[in-house]
């Protein structure tokens, strides 16, 4: 991956004091953030599992999404119907409206239809733990998407499992990005939202990283809700540049929306968008991110998860559920997403035949 962008922040950004006689050779953070910026998983790791349960009887899914006009939600939305419509299954999608009160609500009403299944779609499960009690007891199994900090089953919430990439190889992406990219001297603002587990995990992972490197530092971790950050990291940027001026070189945030906000404040600034500071989203992978990112604006990379895929990925555990059969154990890993390589979709929609494996699984 990386072709025109990464082969210049390699030989350039990265590569530049190893130029010449009197070069300074990159430190081991330094060549070990380079490496980690230039791998690429092959497409075989888009596939999904190899195996499964045939395709449990009809029944009514419920997709409860914690707001559906976030980007990264709704396109798993998108995969989840995609994938209902091929294994038969009719689905419901209610929306959270972006507060732990709707979200509770929406639980509520999904656990009235009395369904076979339902989809946690970011919503933070351990933010909704009577609901999940309530749908234990009645016997419905709940599978998450971004609802807990790490993928994989977690039963003391009530999750058969959770669907995301590891939140530690996301935020090492974006991290290792920012530390190859200013060779080492990255000054880092970081956006996230507590609200989320995951996202404070991924937050808290990328500060740890960026702290590997001696050259590097922190300067803020800025906590404020993603339903809002198109607007409210608009203020955010501006004090944060008032504080730190040209000291800051790079913005981390865990969501798209963020650099929203950055970029009227950046804007507002007179920086241009291919200036210093560079952003970078941790996680998703959406359009408006990936507009950014190729045309230069505000946004360097994005780190990706297949979207549409967790969403096919999601109604397979709910029938390995159904099944009796435990958790597949997939986990797709992020990609990193720069301006030679940026998706010509909305998302990041691997050509790896995911749709369908699952297909072949569920007919067997």
């Amino acid at each position: 991956m990386g072709g025109i962008l990464l082969a210049g922040l390699l030989a350039g950004g990265c590569g530049a004091g190893e130029q010449g006689g009197s070069a300074t050779p990159a430190s081991p953070a330094v060549r070990e953030a380079r490496a980690v910026v230039a791998s690429t998983p092959p497409p075989s790791a888009y596939r999904g599992p190899t195996t499964g349960p045939p395709a449990q009887p009809s029944a009514p899914v419920v997709f409860v999404a914690a707001d559906l006009t976030d980007g990264g939600i709704a396109a798993v939305a998108r995969g989840v119907q995609e994938a209902a419509r091929a294994i038969g299954w009719p689905l419901q999608i209610l929306d959270g409206q972006a507060n732990v009160v709707g979200e509770s609500e929406a639980l509520h009403a999904a656990l009235r239809l009395r369904p076979g299944g339902i989809i946690l779609g970011g919503v933070d499960a351990a933010e909704q733990q009577p609901a999940l009690r309530e749908a234990r007891a009645q016997g419905v199994p709940v599978v998450g998407w971004h609802a807990a900090p790490r993928p994989g089953p977690d039963p003391k919430l009530g999750l058969f499992t959770n669907v995301t990439s590891d939140p530690a190889a996301v935020a090492r992406l974006a991290a290792d990005y920012a530390i190859a990219g200013s060779n080492g001297t990255a000054t880092v603002a970081i956006f996230t939202d507590s609200e989320y587990a995951i996202d404070t995990y991924t937050s808290e992972l990328m500060a740890a990283d960026i702290r590997t490197c001696g050259g590097c530092s922190v300067l803020e971790t800025f906590d404020s809700p993603v339903s809002t950050a198109s607007i409210g990291a608009v203020s955010l940027v501006a004090a944060l540049l008032e504080r730190y001026g040209k000291r800051v070189n790079y913005l981390l945030a865990v969501n798209g929306a963020f650099i929203d906000g950055a970029s009227t404040a950046l804007t507002g600034a007179g920086l241009r968008g291919d200036q210093e500071p560079f952003s970078l989203a941790a996680g998703e992978g959406v359009e408006s991110e990936f507009g950014r990112v190729r045309g230069d604006e505000y946004q360097k990379a994005s780190v990706a998860e297949p979207l549409n895929l967790e969403g096919w990925q999601l109604i397979d555990e709910l029938n390995r559920a159904r099944a009796g059969q435990p958790p597949s154990g997939y986990v797709a890993p992020p990609r990193l997403i720069t301006q030679s390589d940026v998706p010509s979709g909305a998302v990041f929609d691997p050509p790896s035949g995911y749709r369908e494996n699952y297909t072949r699984i569920w007919r067997r």
